[in-house]
C-alpha cells in the first residue's frame, strides 16, 4: 500500500507549512486517474498525523474524475483510466484533468474560530 508512504509525505510537508501552528483542516486533490485511493488516504491519515501539527485535524478530499481532450478534433471526454478513444476514433487524447496530488488548503487554529 503506496498510500501510507504518499499520507506520511503529505503531513510532512503540511507540518512544514504550518509554522507549528495547529492545524484545523486540511483539503487534498487527488485525481481519479492517479493510481492514489483516497480512501486508503483517509485510513492512514489519523495514524499518520498522530503527535503532528495535524493530529485531530478534519481532511477533505476532493477527487476531480478524469477528463481528456481529442488532438484531432478537440473534443472534451470523461475518461475513467488514464486513455480513451475519442467518438472520432482517435487514441491521441490528451489528460487534462485527474492525475493531480495536491494539498490544496491547510487551515490552521489561527484561522479557526
Amino acid at each position: 500500500m503506496h498510500e501510507l508512504g504518499i499520507t506520511e509525505n503529505i503531513v510532512a510537508i503540511a507540518t512544514d507549512h504550518a509554522n507549528g501552528a495547529r492545524v484545523c483542516r486540511i483539503t487534498l486533490e487527488i485525481g481519479q486517474l492517479t493510481a492514489v485511493m483516497a480512501d486508503s488516504i483517509r485510513f492512514c491519515f489519523d495514524v499518520c498525523a498522530r503527535g503532528t501539527p495535524l493530529e485531530g485535524a478534519t481532511l477533505e478530499i476532493i477527487e476531480p474524475p478524469g477528463l481528456g481532450q481529442c488532438r484531432v478534433c478537440g473534443h472534451t471526454l470523461e475518461l475513467d483510466q488514464p486513455f480513451g478513444i475519442c467518438d472520432c476514433g482517435s487514441m491521441q487524447i490528451d489528460i487534462i484533468q485527474g492525475e493531480e496530488l495536491t494539498i490544496k488548503e491547510l487551515e490552521t487554529e489561527a484561522l479557526c474560530a
